[in-house]
């Protein structure tokens, strides 16, 4: 198709996935980021607004996804001005920018903006985020919702992709584990969620806003489990179940590493996606199984983490 799309934060994890799916439909693309890890990546700074209207002064986007966020939770609470900046100032950024240029705008956001104390939440309940990473992204939530009308909001849960390079959540953390020599990994069973596979992911926001039912949506794998359930899966995906012992832990075990507030459920549901029949997200053991092949392939061959 003819749109330019521009991405923000394409040089991360997600957006490796959202740029290779924009990229089997739409032929002008501009994928951006502050971190340049990528020859195909341009500089841009979602914090300065001068800089994010020159972008799209320039470049003149129909559809931006802005993915650009700090996913730290440790680190946004160590350094909450940087993360009021980069997940709250500049999604209104981007957001005005888009209203002006009449562009449609994709958020993603996350099933951290609640507060846990529901077993499972669908798109209608009232968020009520507990860390400074949460409360960010709620405010870009809001305002996306108050200022646009021509937008989406997807919210993800235990997010997995990116592969040994770019993927810097739990699986590559208990791959790394695993890669060090280590026989034993103790995983925690009290927080429940819902995996999001970055690929599944991406291909289903294309599907979704093709249909221009704008708004918000619950976008996640089905299927709901803790993380002491993906690490046995990812291990037993491994074919190493008799060789590393998995052994299950409260939160209390790591609460000097992750100190920042975690809600005890995470769990989405995909209410709204399901009633309007627009659901593309598969089971998230089968999803998993996917991406665990490129962990598999690179064990066995025993290299030194190279991307496969």
């Amino acid at each position: 198709m003819k749109e330019r799309v521009l991405i923000t934060g394409a040089g991360g994890m997600l957006g490796e996935a959202v740029y290779a799916a924009v990229s089997e439909k739409y032929k002008e693309i501009l994928a951006t980021d502050i971190d340049l890890n990528d020859t195909r990546l341009s500089m841009l700074d979602v914090r300065d607004i001068d800089a994010v209207e020159k972008t799209f002064t320039a470049f003149r986007p129909a559809i931006v996804f802005h993915l650009a966020a700090l996913t730290d939770l440790e680190y946004c609470e160590r350094h909450q001005n940087d993360a009021w900046a980069t997940n709250a100032l500049g999604v209104e950024n981007v957001a005005l920018s888009a209203k002006a240029h009449d562009a449609l705008m994709i958020y993603i956001s996350t099933a951290g903006v609640f507060d846990g104390k529901q077993d499972e939440y669908n798109d209608f309940d009232l968020p009520k985020p507990l860390s400074y990473y949460a409360k960010t992204k709620y405010h870009g939530e809001q305002f996306v919702q108050q200022h646009l009308s021509k937008y989406f909001i997807f919210r993800a849960g235990w997010m997995m992709g990116g592969g040994l390079r770019k993927d810097k959540k739990f699986i590559n953390k208990i791959y790394r584990q695993i890669k060090d020599g280590k026989k034993e990994l103790f995983v925690v069973d009290d927080k429940l969620g819902t995996p999001t596979y970055t690929v599944d992911f991406a291909k289903a926001i294309l599907k979704v806003i093709g249909t221009n039912r704008f708004g918000l949506y619950n976008q996640v794998c089905s299927g709901h489990c803790s993380r002491l359930d993906v690490a046995r899966e990812f291990v037993s995906h491994l074919g190493l179940e008799n060789k590393i012992a998995v052994t299950q832990v409260s939160s209390d075990y790591f609460k000097d590493e992750y100190f920042a507030e975690r809600p005890a459920s995470e769990k989405l549901v995909n209410l709204k996606l399901d009633l309007r029949k627009m659901n593309h997200m598969r089971h998230w053991k089968e999803a998993l199984k996917d991406y665990s092949a490129i962990f598999k392939n690179d064990y066995e061959k025993g290299n030194t983490g190279a991307e496969i």
